[in-house]
């Protein structure tokens, strides 16, 4: 059994189209009904697009106050870049608006902008994100067709590795500093490579300690929870 009392972090896997504060809320809702419970602190440690799987950590109870903490840690992330299309929201958010030649790509382009991508640098985050401009967020601006600046952040690329045996879908594995938008990544990807790319798939398998071979569904911790094998004594 897993005591709340002192706080617990779990690690959910979760599923493509549903929004962090989805699995957030269908948490609370059922520990609350478990519980008997008004409310139940719940929370997230590094928010996940809709169209991402993956890694979620979440904290119970008093573990909430670590939140911070964990956010900062580095991720790890799978995917998959298609080049030659793009789109306004780099990934598959919004329909392709563009197409661009792959002819001229080959394995020593490929590496040689792989390797660009390595270490500290700046980046700006995609038009469509939850960055905060003048009390909004981009996307709001994005969806009603308002064009707004983003600032750039400092990142980190740790390791990058690209297989290109689908081209031109690229499969990659990427570690970067929190705050990376890995749409972002793909964007320029596929600039630097004098063409144009989409994130067509992402799933984050790690965040600081925590490994997504340890998470459970949602419809796992349900279950747990309706067993009343996550309890408050």
């Amino acid at each position: 059994m897993l005591d709340i009392q002192d706080g617990l972090t779990i690690l959910v896997d979760k599923p493509y189209t549903w929004t962090s504060f989805d699995v957030v809320n269908k948490i609370r809702w059922n520990l609350k009904r478990s519980l008997g419970l008004k409310n139940v602190k719940v929370g997230h440690a590094g928010t996940l697009d809709p169209l991402a799987t993956g890694l979620l950590v979440l904290c119970l109870g008093k573990h909430t106050k670590l939140i911070e903490g964990l956010t900062s840690d580095g991720k790890t992330y799978t995917g998959t870049f298609l080049l030659g299309k793009t789109t306004p929201s780099f990934d598959l958010e919004t329909e392709y608006n563009q197409d661009f030649d792959t002819a001229h790509i080959d394995a020593a382009l490929l590496e040689s902008v792989r390797a660009s991508f390595m270490g500290v640098q700046m980046q700006t985050p995609p038009i469509y994100s939850a960055k905060q401009v003048d009390g909004k967020r981009a996307y709001d601006f994005a969806r009603a067709g308002k064009e707004v600046e983003l600032k750039q952040s400092q990142i980190e690329i740790s390791d990058f590795k690209i297989n290109a045996e689908r081209f031109p879908e690229i499969d990659f594995e990427i570690s970067c500093s929190k705050g990376t938008y890995i749409r972002s990544i793909a964007s320029d990807f596929g600039s630097r490579l004098n063409s144009g790319a989409t994130l067509i798939a992402l799933r984050r398998t790690q965040s600081g300690q925590f490994d997504i071979s340890n998470a459970k569904s949602v419809e796992q911790w349900i279950e747990l929870i309706q067993q009343e094998e996550v309890y408050m004594p």
